[in-house]
């Protein structure tokens, strides 16, 4: 068998196997996901309101969360996953090094609204979703990030059709050729969250409109070629110069790629969360006058230097990938919520003073524990002579420090309140969440409001 059958095979192995504690994250990462995309889809109209004008004028029978009109599939699917992306508060895979929810659970819900899917095939193509873009991820990282490419748009395109062929049922040709329509469309590269750019979402978006459309002419099983993934102009050729094979032959661990992800609490890259979380925990401890600092080191892994070390903000998007401005902000205000990245804090004296006493150094160390460690250690001087330091290797939110469901609970009721919702609406999404059933005419009718 070639690389593109074993995968197949293993995933469809996998997807008939899963264990409950398995479904019950997927719950999670569901009730993370419509927090995020009603908070992001507020955000949006009030910032770019011509945005959602531009996809909302056709006509068509799926939903936005957090709008009143309906649009065409793909369109909605493109709002829904941008929106999602948008506040930097959606889930990841820290050996992916790619967001996830955003894509992919948009594409499963865009058909589940048109299949009416039961919460069961839900759940299995969030999880089989996952499971796709975590494993084609990991097989070409970071030789793909340090090409340039936006995994979250390449591998979110990827695990987005994946996940609804797996949610659907498909047979084993469908399976292939939907996986190949996938890898065909897969795209996105990092310059697009560069300098004073907000389209950053936009990769997400696409990811999870392009797996809807590979999904949809896989269904229908034309031909494709042998081996897509491992052929001599396939997938691994293409995006990497060192595969890791065996992410998409090895299924013997039974491990599911879910389990794995981090859920956020800081509005910010999570290439940056360490700092904040290791600047956070000296702020606890002492109460920091920007005027007493003399300079802020922050020592970290090589990946979470590049494109996040910049001292010169030039709008919010900026702000969100910048560890100076994060530090800043968090050692002022004690957090870096989505609140917090603001034009007025990006405009404040004190704020702009501390960014620029921040270096964000290469440590060698920390560099060679990556990614299955992803920590920071932030060493502060003061002017009198004084020295704190802080270490932090596994952020909040990650598997190792997971967030609870009443923390998640608390997460979804902040951003969907700020979306239009009320508590008591809040509470009955929470509760059909968590249920044993699922009406995805119920959260639209909750959650679809001007």
């Amino acid at each position: 068998m070639n690389i593109t059958e074993t995968f197949i095979n293993g995933l469809m192995a996998q997807s008939q196997a899963i264990p409950s504690q398995v479904f019950e994250q997927a719950r999670k990462c569901l009730l993370d996901y419509l927090g995020v995309a009603v908070g992001g889809a507020r955000y949006l109209q009030e910032k770019h309101f011509a945005f959602f004008e531009t996809f909302t004028k056709d006509q068509g029978n799926s939903s936005v969360f957090g709008m009143s009109q309906k649009t065409t599939a793909t369109n909605s699917a493109l709002l829904n996953g941008f929106c999602a992306h948008v506040l930097e508060l959606d889930d990841g895979h820290r050996y992916g090094m790619i967001h996830l929810g955003a894509s992919i659970i948009t594409a499963i819900l865009n058909v589940s609204e048109k299949e009416r899917l039961d919460y069961n095939s839900i759940l299995r193509g969030i999880v089989m979703g996952y499971e796709v873009a975590v494993r084609c991820a990991r097989s070409i990282q970071p030789g793909h990030k340090v090409r340039g490419y936006h995994v979250s748009g390449t591998c979110g395109t990827i695990g987005s059709a994946m996940g609804i062929a797996l949610s659907c049922g498909y047979n084993k040709n469908q399976l292939r050729a939907t996986l190949a329509c996938a890898v065909s469309s897969a795209a996105g590269i990092l310059e697009i969250q560069e300098d004073a750019s907000e389209l950053k979402p936009y990769n997400v978006g696409r990811a999870a409109m392009d797996g809807l459309v590979a999904a949809q002419v896989g269904r229908l099983a034309l031909p494709g070629p042998d081996d897509v993934l491992g052929g001599k102009c396939g997938f691994l050729v293409a995006f990497t110069d060192i595969p890791h094979l065996e992410m998409l032959t090895d299924f013997s661990s039974g491990e599911y790629g879910i389990m794995g992800i981090y859920q956020k609490v800081h509005a910010a890259c999570r290439h940056c969360h360490p700092a904040i979380d290791a600047i956070l925990a000296i702020r606890n401890d002492i109460h920091l006058k920007p005027e007493q600092v003399e300079k802020i080191d922050v020592h970290t892994y090589r990946l979470a230097v590049r494109s996040h070390d910049h001292t010169q903000i030039r709008g919010i998007s900026s702000a969100k990938l910048s560890t100076p401005f994060s530090i800043a902000l968090a050692i002022l205000k004690g957090s870096a919520g989505y609140t917090d990245y603001n034009n007025s804090n990006m405009n404040d004296y004190w704020i702009k003073y501390l960014t620029n006493k921040v270096s964000v150094i290469v440590d060698d160390k920390l560099t060679a524990q990556s990614p299955t460690v992803r920590g920071a250690r932030v060493d502060i001087y003061l002017k009198n002579g004084s020295f704190y330091e802080s270490s932090c290797l596994y952020p909040v939110g990650e598997p190792e420090h997971p967030l609870t469901k009443g923390i998640l609970e608390t997460k979804f009721r902040e951003l969907a309140m700020y979306g239009g919702l009320s508590r008591s609406e809040c509470d009955e999404v929470i509760s059909e969440v968590w249920g044993n059933e699922f009406s995805i005419e119920k959260i639209v009718k909750l959650t679809c409001k001007k």
